[in-house]
């Protein structure tokens, strides 16, 4: 099956701005997909790497509900190794998002361009853990991320959580 159609059962619905998986499973189904800046209406995509894998999906979303994004926003402003690592990965990101657009500026005349990991406006206080987990996973030395993924246990569960194909 092609990896749009994967994705898109995956997450329950169409992919928006969907480019490539980047990052797949052990079982080979899609965990980490790519965006493109701009959907094809020109309509801003600020996520660029995208958790879709159901088990990390869950997992992160646990992390969350545990207050994770406050705990995790906390240790990037008190850890230098932390805040350094999230410095570098908004600018990184950006540069990818430049990159990926191509000179495309869609509706919001390139605003979002500027946006740091997962769209956020203030670095310092992260909006998503999904997101910097897939920025980890997808661009690997970001220790922040890497921090957030390694809470994840098991990373991969024993069976493919993709329904049966």
């Amino acid at each position: 099956m092609e990896d749009r159609a994967l994705v898109e059962r995956q997450i329950g619905r169409a992919p928006r701005a969907f480019r490539r998986v980047v990052v797949r499973c052990p079982f080979g189904r899609p965990a980490v997909t790519e965006q493109s800046p701009y959907d094809d209406s020109g309509e801003p995509f600020p996520t660029t790497y995208w958790v879709t894998c159901r088990h990390l999906v869950a997992a992160i979303s646990r992390l969350e509900a545990a207050g994770g994004v406050e705990r995790w926003s906390e240790a990037a402003q008190h850890e230098p190794a932390l805040a350094e690592s999230l410095v570098r990965a908004t600018e990184e990101q950006k540069r990818v998002r430049a990159d990926l657009a191509a000179g495309r500026s869609g509706r919001d005349d390139g605003a979002s361009l500027r946006l740091g990991i997962g769209g956020s406006a203030n670095p310092e206080q992260l909006k998503c853990l999904h997101a910097h987990a897939a920025f980890a996973m997808a661009r690997p030395g970001y220790e922040l991320g890497e921090r957030i993924v390694a809470e994840i246990d098991p990373l991969w569960p024993e069976k493919c959580c993709s329904e049966p194909l």
